[in-house]
């Protein structure tokens, strides 16, 4: 039976907003296992019952966090790799947006929600079918520009298990060594040779929060 909800004053001390960052918070820093309603409700300083106002179960709040990490991390790698460009080396720059912008994509969610699927069946199938999403629209990237259906897979794969080694293996680069290899990964990943228009505007989303 579902908890009768509180009051609208008790849970004006607080918000769904308020709940949702605290659970990410303990999601990315301790596991799903801290993800708990008195602890929140303690750092919250509001009582255990007005979380029933926003969610109606923990469960309820796992599959928000499940849909904030899939509208945080998947969205943008699908709409960037849609996004039109004039050669596949600038489609390729549009995908790279979201490995040099948090606001795009969470790395550390990301790691965080893939731990927890090592641990639910359930977790494990919506990552599955994530992962699936990102690299259709990138071998779908590769398509439009003339990739043929396997060699557009396996650089897709090549692209997005790279980056997503990068984060699980946590290798530490700074913006500098990460522009500094553009040219390389750009020509690895496309076949192509970058030109200097190229690697400028690279240069120029990467550092872009710094200018």
């Amino acid at each position: 039976m579902t908890a009768a909800r509180p009051i609208a004053d008790q849970a004006g001390r607080s918000t769904k907003e308020d709940w949702l960052n605290r659970a990410i918070g303990a999601l990315i820093v301790d596991g799903i296992d801290h993800v708990k309603i008195q602890v929140i409700a303690k750092e919250l300083n509001v009582s255990r019952s007005s979380f029933y106002w926003y969610f109606e179960s923990l469960q309820d709040l796992h599959n928000q966090l499940l849909e904030h990490w899939l509208k945080k991390n998947t969205g943008p790698i699908i709409e960037r790799a849609m996004r039109p460009a004039p050669t596949i080396i600038r489609a390729i720059i549009n995908v790279f947006e979201c490995w040099t912008d948090e606001e795009l994509y969470d790395p550390r969610l990301d790691m965080a929600i893939r731990l927890w699927a090592r641990r639910s069946d359930a977790v494990k199938a919506v990552v599955q079918f994530a992962d699936s999403q990102r690299l259709e629209a990138v071998a779908a990237m590769y398509r439009r520009y003339g990739y043929e259906e396997e060699d557009a897979l396996i650089r897709a794969r090549v692209l997005y298990f790279t980056q997503i080694g990068h984060y699980s293996l946590e290798v530490d680069e700074d913006l500098e060594t990460r522009h500094f290899h553009v040219t390389a990964y750009l020509r690895s990943f496309s076949g192509q040779e970058p030109t200097e228009e190229d690697i400028e505007i690279s240069r120029r989303f990467t550092f872009r929060n710094q200018m």
